[in-house]
């Protein structure tokens, strides 16, 4: 990698096992979920997702009154079910994961060799930042309550779905003009975007950042487009 000035990092499959996000996390949230928001129906985040619940229920064509709770939740388990990357339910998965975490029901799984070099970025004064599909709130409690103890402090800032889904080229551009708030004179080729899935890999590079895949599990395909690595310390 060349000149890199930021990196800009995947969560699930990249610095953390899928099977901790599919076999734990998710399990959790769809089992409280139904409880939750109507233990905390007055709650204004609660309010403010299922209000984004129905707005979006609309655009599919699905008409369900804002104040029709049951039927909300009958939604965002739907959602579940399709494994959708919908902003209100992340929002509230967010919220549930954050009691499973305090309450310590589990903590978060990384990659030895993610922690390891992370720290060692994060020393060496290199920006760090996480855009994941779970959101702003689910990425901190991840972080801040890993098996490696609070890992939050590394880094710099957080992106999810509000900048647009991950395997689109135009959510990279609304990442970089954020970060080019914070740092002046960055540009695209200075961000290295770490990723697991080939399709955001695509999308980053076309944004013009560089790109490295983490191929944890499976062989590194001999014809593969971005520079492919079995761990951290290979990047």
């Amino acid at each position: 990698m060349q000149n890199v000035k930021l990196i800009l990092t995947d969560i699930e499959g990249t610095t953390s096992s899928i099977s901790f996000v599919k076999d734990v996390l998710f399990p959790y949230a769809a089992d409280h979920l139904p409880a939750f928001v109507k233990e905390n129906i007055n709650d204004e985040k609660v309010q403010t997702a299922l209000q984004q619940t129905a707005e979006l229920a609309a655009e599919d064509g699905d008409a369900i009154n804002a104040d029709n709770t049951d039927a909300l939740i009958a939604k965002l388990m739907q959602w579940i079910s399709e494994d959708r990357k919908a902003t209100p339910l992340k929002a509230l998965q967010g919220l549930i994961w954050k009691t499973g975490y305090e309450n310590g029901d589990y903590q978060a799984h990384i990659y030895p060799d993610a922690t390891e070099y992370l720290k060692k970025w994060y020393d060496s004064g290199l920006p760090l930042y996480v855009y994941s599909s779970g959101s702003v709130k689910a990425q901190e409690l991840f972080f801040g309550y890993s098996q490696d103890g609070n890992l939050l402090p590394l880094f710099k800032g957080h992106f999810d779905t509000l900048m647009g889904g991950k395997r689109e080229t135009q959510s990279y551009r609304n990442i970089l003009a954020e970060l080019q708030k914070t740092h002046a004179g960055l540009n695209a080729k200075d961000v290295l975007f770490l990723s697991d899935i080939k399709e955001e890999l695509d999308a980053a590079k076309e944004a013009g950042m560089q790109t490295v895949w983490l191929v944890r599990e499976d062989g590194i395909p001999a014809d593969a487009e971005h520079k492919a690595v079995k761990g951290f310390a290979e990047i």
